[in-house]
């Protein structure tokens, strides 16, 4: 995630310093201590979060005893990574869908996200909990926000009430009990109107909202982005209103990191979701153990298998884990492949949940981004015709060259591409060979019906 990038390499730099070291002293931790609580402060994470940690992690470290089947360095950044599980929240938090229906109030200022939010969170529990969500637009001073609910519950395929920007919200919500009723829905989600800051009339309008139908959880959407304003944000709306959970959005930008590390030791209210981008499925289930493991580069292998599981079809697997035995994996599979690779987010997210693979990304900044090269490939492929796609060996210079120009690049590129499929093609056939591919059932990760 873009958002710790900054804050992973700095805290990667202070610990490689722990290599070589035969145990873990006062002395030769005092400098990476120093460090990490610099790191932790220009992320903007909340002094007196910092100091907590600091202090936690130098207590742990001076009175851990150093197994033998692990160097001081890698005892040390264990003590720092559950020290990060610990103020991040520990546990994963699990929404409250429970009651006919369940109602979520979503609240926040102006701008973070709450909209786009609301329709996230309806196709997660359409998808997660097999529970038909239906969506109330309750932000009347504010038209476009009904009208920009309407449209995503309509490309979602989600029920959204029909609010109108000349009601009042109360009114809205009491309507919208009728026909919650009527269209059987089990949870409804409310997007509430927002401010540009929080002030009274916000937060009596809520409570009055809050009595006319209780909701099972309030979410404050926070804009991670703003850093410790969004900390003072979640406990100006804590104290009023009583908040169940946070979703924090635009996680996928060049912010320095501090908000998710302050906002639950700050605030008490445990973060549920990351928004990860624009699109209706970016939206992440928040788990800080697996986060803490991100940001210290040590990846995130549960959710690239979570992420396989939804959107790779186990059939196909199968398909293609017998074709690349055979020896019959053609480029149409690899362009599927490709397509799918997509559905979890690209190269470059993928890569990232791999451990050590952040800090061996960044050594290549100088390269093409993994995405990019991706792009080509799939434009390539996609100027071929079906018979080439099943057959590459019939490609002769006068089809490279028609599919380069097809493509808007080099027949040097064609070439490449060509021959490194070739050379997939053999080792996949190898690996197979091998039984790393899964005995023929379609991935070779335990549990991951992944077909390469």
């Amino acid at each position: 995630m873009a958002i710790f990038d900054s804050l992973s390499d700095k805290l990667m730099g202070s610990l490689k310093k722990l290599r070589g070291q035969n145990k873990i002293t006062e002395e030769n931790i005092q400098d990476v201590i120093k460090e990490i609580r610099m790191s932790l402060l220009e992320a903007d994470v909340n002094f007196k979060v910092v100091k907590s940690f600091v202090d936690s992690v130098k207590e742990k470290a001076l009175g851990a005893e150093v197994l033998s089947s692990i160097s001081p360095g890698q005892q040390f950044v264990k003590i720092v990574n559950d020290e990060l599980i610990r103020v991040l929240g520990g546990t994963t938090e699990d929404l409250n869908v429970s009651g006919k229906p369940a109602v979520i109030f979503l609240v926040g200022l102006q701008g973070a996200g709450k909209t786009t939010t609301s329709a996230k969170l309806a196709k997660y529990i359409k998808q997660k909990y097999s529970k038909r969500p239906g969506l109330v637009p309750a932000d009347v001073y504010r038209p476009a926000a009904i009208d920009q609910l309407k449209t995503l519950g309509k490309q979602n395929d989600i029920r959204v009430f029909d609010s109108q920007p000349t009601q009042k919200p109360e009114e809205i919500l009491q309507q919208a009990k009728k026909w919650a009723e009527e269209n059987m829905i089990e949870v409804v989600l409310v997007d509430t109107a927002g401010r540009l800051q929080i002030d009274e009339d916000l937060m009596q309008e809520l409570g009055r909202l809050k009595e006319i139908w209780r909701p099972n959880e309030i979410l404050l959407v926070a804009d991670a982005m703003l850093g410790q304003q969004s900390v003072n944000v979640a406990e100006g709306f804590n104290s009023k209103l009583g908040l169940t959970g946070l979703v924090l959005t635009k996680v996928d930008g060049d912010a320095r990191g501090g908000a998710a590390l302050s906002i639950r030791q700050t605030t008490g209210v445990p973060i549920k979701f990351l928004g990860i981008g624009e699109k209706s499925d970016a939206l992440e289930v928040f788990h800080p153990d697996r986060l803490a493991s991100r940001i210290l580069d040590m990846g995130d292998v549960l959710s690239l298998v979570e992420k396989a599981q939804e959107v790779i079809d186990e059939k196909t697997a199968r398909e293609s884990a017998k074709k690349i035995g055979k020896g019959q994996f053609t480029v149409e599979d690899f362009l599927k492949q490709i397509q799918m690779m997509k559905k979890m987010g690209g190269m470059e997210s993928l890569l990232g949940m791999l451990p050590g693979m952040g800090g061996l990304m960044k050594q290549m900044k100088d390269m093409a981004p993994p995405d990019k090269e991706v792009k080509k490939i799939e434009a390539i492929i996609q100027s071929m015709t079906i018979k080439e796609r099943q057959d590459h060996r019939i490609l002769n210079g006068s089809r490279r060259l028609r599919i380069a120009n097809g493509s808007g690049v080099q027949v040097a590129d064609v070439n490449k591409f060509i021959k490194q499929f070739e050379q997939s093609q053999k080792m996949m056939q190898q690996l197979m060979k091998m039984g790393m591919g899964g005995g023929g059932r379609g991935g070779g990760f335990p549990g991951m019906k992944f077909p390469f």
